[in-house]
């Protein structure tokens, strides 16, 4: 399997508590972060695992929505997320930890590209580290939109 993993960390004046309700508080995502236009929550009832939504973005100039499901929770300290699309299996991890008076936010993510043929592996291999440059930037507002979020309240 050809993959990358992106790992960035966010400080924040807020508590992990604080962090924690802005982070899984789905239908106020695209008032949070910046890249969000729009969230489906498809399954009834507060964050959970199997907690499935719809998130559609806006990148460069195009919109993409993904489907996306909560496979761990571990409140007020860490939850795992995962998608697939285009053969290519996502997780994204985030974790929050107390660090003196406020927290930090870390969120890892990793995209497998499972049982490819030859010329999708020599293009993940091409192309694969544009989009995980990309990917880099937008998480690196999300985090940035979820510490200010969490600080202003």
């Amino acid at each position: 399997m050809a993959g990358h993993t992106i790992m960035l960390e966010q400080s924040s004046t807020a508590d992990v508590d604080r962090i924690w309700a802005v982070l899984t508080d789905l239908t106020s995502a695209p008032d949070v972060l910046s890249g969000v236009t729009r969230i489906e929550v498809l399954t009834p009832g507060p964050y959970a695992v199997g907690t499935t939504w719809r998130e559609t973005r806006s990148m460069m100039g195009r919109t993409e929505t993904q489907e996306m499901t909560v496979e761990t929770v571990e409140p007020p300290h860490r939850t795992v997320i995962v998608a697939t699309a285009s053969g290519v299996h996502y997780t994204t991890e985030f974790t929050v930890r107390a660090v003196g008076g406020g927290s930090v936010i870390r969120m890892e993510f990793t995209g497998e590209q499972a049982d490819a043929g030859l010329a999708s592996k020599v293009a993940w291999a091409l192309f694969g580290r544009l989009g995980a440059m990309i990917t880099k930037r937008v998480m690196a507002a999300d985090l940035r939109d979820i510490a200010a979020a969490a600080e202003a309240t």
